[in-house]
């Protein structure tokens, strides 16, 4: 059999994808073998968030190699954690241009910072000069226009990167609408760096979908596909788990929540996070819509305990 050299990366998304999802999952699950965590925002005067530090910190992530995030625009602060995180044995580091959020994007960051390639070309130019770390970016296809990416990709050019990795879709259109096939191919075509494909991949069709379309592409980011379906990296690749998906699926829920019950102080910051996953893994149950809401409506650690429990007793069929 021919080796399949597709690359899985989980995708940075804020209040789920972090160090304790990232090591719960991979207890559970395979086919990921990589992630990018969640941005890590640059601080004035050249601070640090210890929270957003520890996610990355590889004593915390055993199971799973993790890319960490910065957001922002500020070069001396950028290369200040960037310098940080080099010390901390994180080689690799990813550049946030993609975040498609207003507050973000209104002060030139992520998304927002795409209109304007002089200041990325100022920005990168003083950057790479003086950090030991190798830096990928993450990006959209423009903060108003799936044009603005022609203007930004020649200043990539520019410069040494790991890779880019793109979502082709514009900041404005958050996840709205559909993602752009035809403008990942046109960008393929204006860059000379290595692509990683992000978006609306989420099952096994849609991934074969863009599989077809862009054949010499190897390395694809997945977020909300993997929320909403953990088994997916398994079927891209083929790996076969004998055991029951139900029973799969309690006991990650389970060791999350036991995970999450360590670190959360009270009960309505755990249950407001395990309902927040529920409403990306609850739909891809068949005729779960009565039994999860009964989960999302809940307000005590006991009463969503029972619900969980009857909805995982129902055994509803789940929908790849």
């Amino acid at each position: 059999m021919e080796k399949d050299d597709t690359t899985i990366i989980l995708a940075p998304i804020q209040g789920f994808t972090d160090v304790t999802y990232r090591n719960v999952f991979s207890d559970h699950f395979s086919g990921v073998d990589e992630a990018v965590a969640p941005f890590i925002s640059t601080m004035g005067q050249m601070r640090l968030k210890p929270s957003r530090i520890k996610d990355v910190d590889p004593e915390n992530n055993k199971t799973l190699f993790v890319v960490p995030q910065i957001l922002g625009n500020v070069a001396k602060d950028f290369i200040f954690l960037a310098d940080h995180l080099y010390e901390m044995g994180l080689k690799k580091i990813n550049w946030n241009l993609g975040c498609p959020h207003s507050k973000i994007a209104k002060k030139k960051r992520g998304s927002g910072l795409l209109m304007y390639p002089e200041e990325i070309d100022a920005f990168l130019d003083t950057v790479l000069s003086k950090i030991s770390n190798t830096l990928s970016i993450k990006l959209r296809l423009g903060r108003r226009s799936k044009d603005e990416i022609f203007k930004v990709l020649p200043v990539l050019d520019k410069y040494p990167l790991d890779e880019i990795i793109l979502h082709p879709r514009t900041g404005l259109q958050m996840y709205e609408g559909t993602s752009d096939h035809d403008a990942f191919a046109k960008a393929l075509l204006y860059t000379r760096h290595s692509l990683t494909y992000n978006g609306d991949i989420t099952n096994l069709n849609s991934f074969h979908a863009v599989q077809k379309k862009f054949p010499h592409t190897r390395r694809f980011m997945i977020g909300r596909g993997i929320l909403s379906n953990p088994f997916l990296a398994e079927d891209i690749k083929r790996i076969i788990v004998k055991k029951n998906q139900t029973a799969r699926l309690k006991d990650f829920h389970d060791d999350l929540f036991d995970s999450y019950e360590k670190i959360f102080s009270g009960p309505a910051h755990l249950t407001g996070r395990m309902k927040g996953f529920w409403s990306y893994l609850g739909p891809s149950f068949k005729q779960s819509k009565k039994p999860l809401k009964n989960i999302l409506k809940t307000t005590s650690i006991a009463k969503y305990q029972d619900m969980v429990k009857r909805f995982f007793k129902a055994e509803l069929e789940f929908n790849k």
